[in-house]
């Protein structure tokens, strides 16, 4: 193989890998819990937060909401990190992508 079609090999894996990290990017991602559903969308930005239990939350239940929320934000995060393997797993080795 001669160094340009080196060249257009790696150029032809830069915009692949673009193309599926914008993809990732655009997505968006929601998390649960028991109260509280989170979107976020690739870049882990949140898009929306929504507390789903019906009624006013009275002080004994603030640290049950708090964990809530957290769960919540962990399982978006994880679906992200998910998908960020799933699409560019393979190219982990290069160096800065991940």
């Amino acid at each position: 193989m001669n160094m340009q079609q080196l060249m257009q090999q790696a150029q032809r894996m830069q915009r692949e890998i673009t193309k599926k990290k914008d993809e990732i990017d655009a997505k968006i991602f929601e998390g649960k819990s028991e109260w509280v559903n989170v979107s976020f969308n690739g870049k882990k930005e949140l898009k929306s937060f929504k507390i789903l239990k019906d009624g006013v939350i009275d002080e004994s239940d603030k640290e049950m909401l708090e964990d809530m929320i957290l769960l919540a934000i962990k399982d978006a995060f994880t679906k992200i990190d998910r998908e960020i393997e799933d699409k560019l797993g393979q190219y982990a080795s290069m160096s800065g992508l991940m």
